[in-house]
Parts: C-alpha cells; sequence; structure tokens
C-alpha cells in the first residue's frame, strides 16, 4: 500500500474527482468547505490539507499518520483540529477506507434542527445503513468532545456510515471513497425528499422486513452465475 504521497498518487487523483462530484452535485453548498481522507496502509491517511476543496491541486494533500501526526506536506492550521476527526473513525472501523465532511445543504438541515434523518428511503439500505443517522451533540469543532461523540455512535453502531453534527454539517465513512461519495449524494437526497414529503403528511416508515430483503435481494444478484 502507499506510504508516501508520491506513491499516493491514484488516491490524491481519486480525492481531487471526488470533490468535483461533490461541488457539481451541489453538496459543497456555497462556500465549497469540505475535507476528505483516504485509508492508504494500516496506519497511515491521505487528507485534504485545506477548508475550501473547490479547486483541489496534487499539492493540496497531507500524508498523516493514525496518531495524528502530519508525515508529509503541510496542512493549514484550522484543518489541524479536524484531524482526530478522520484518524479517530479509522482506528475504531477497520471497514473504513474513506472519510468526507460537508455542510451538503439538505442534511445540514437535519444537523442544524438536531433531527435524526430517519431510515425510511430506500436506497439507503443498499449502502449497509441499518438505522436512522444521528445526530451528535454539538462541541467545537475537532474538540475531544466533539470527536468523541463521533467516535462512540461509530463504535456502538456498526451498521452505520453517517452521523450530522449539530449546528455543524454532515460526516459520511464508508470502505472506499467512490461508495462514501455515493452515500453522501444519497443521503442528501433523502434528507431532501424527507423534507418534501412533510408537506404530504410526513414520509412513512418502511417494512420491518425491509433491511433483511434488501440485504438478500443484494446478495441474490451479487452472486456470479
Amino acid at each position: 500500500m502507499p506510504k508516501t504521497l508520491v506513491e499516493s498518487q491514484e488516491v490524491i487523483s481519486q480525492l481531487i474527482d471526488a470533490s468535483r462530484t461533490l461541488m457539481r452535485a451541489g453538496l459543497l453548498f456555497r462556500g465549497a468547505h469540505a475535507n476528505l481522507s483516504v485509508r492508504v496502509s494500516g496506519d497511515r491517511m491521505v487528507m485534504t490539507s485545506g477548508g475550501n476543496v473547490a479547486q483541489l491541486t496534487p499539492d493540496d494533500f497531507a500524508l498523516v499518520g493514525l496518531d495524528g501526526t502530519i508525515q508529509e506536506g503541510t496542512m493549514v492550521p484550522t484543518m489541524k483540529e479536524i484531524v482526530e476527526m478522520h484518524a479517530g473513525l479509522y482506528r475504531e472501523r477497520p471497514d473504513v477506507g474513506a472519510v468526507v465532511h460537508s455542510h451538503a445543504p439538505h442534511v445540514t438541515a437535519f444537523a442544524l434542527a438536531h433531527r435524526p434523518i430517519p431510515l425510511v428511503y430506500e436506497p439507503l439500505l443498499r449502502f449497509g445503513l441499518t438505522e436512522a443517522v444521528p445526530v451528535v451533540p454539538w462541541a467545537p469543532r475537532g474538540s475531544e468532545e466533539s470527536v468523541s461523540g463521533i467516535l462512540d455512535q461509530a463504535k456502538d453502531h456498526p451498521g452505520l456510515f453517517a452521523v450530522t453534527l449539530a449546528n455543524h454539517g454532515v460526516l459520511v465513512f464508508a470502505a472506499d471513497l467512490t461508495t462514501t461519495v455515493q452515500l453522501l449524494t444519497t443521503l442528501d437526497e433523502a434528507a431532501e425528499l424527507i423534507l418534501k414529503a412533510t408537506a404530504l403528511g410526513g414520509a412513512k416508515p418502511l417494512p420491518d422486513l425491509a433491511i433483511e430483503q434488501v440485504r438478500s435481494r443484494i446478495k441474490a444478484f451479487s452472486v456470479s452465475h
């Protein structure tokens, strides 16, 4: 696996493409604020080094140890305070290979209202979600209290791949970067549709067996014959 920034150029290209995808989908909102990372070995990640990801170049990344140390590249001082938000997730969840934080507008509306996003949109089941996306109580970003709130949710809920951050934004994590970006896109789509469904009496719950039924369908159609 890559051990240096030079060896991580393919990952960096994927991160640049991901930021452009998020921009086109309107998931970075007006300030284009986000931070993205990918695990590149058992104890390292490549992470964006600044808060605005609208026009990333290969020089806008740092190689960071999962202990929080910057091993290569430089990082904007204000970014250093949120390194642990990413590193901690990789340490707690071996199944996580990529993390994205943004202020996706519809998801963030739920964060501002301190409302969990209910699991009522079937496409979310396809990403392995088994419960509502919870709200992590507000604390200064990157603080021990904030990171602990995130990690407690991720550690105690293996069927959880996203949390909203009260009064702030959303954090999404999955096995790889492509899946993480797709999940964020689908989650914001779900939040938008739930808000629109309110005018029609509110979104209705999925059937009790929906999770198991969708799992069975995924398994059946992912087998090569």
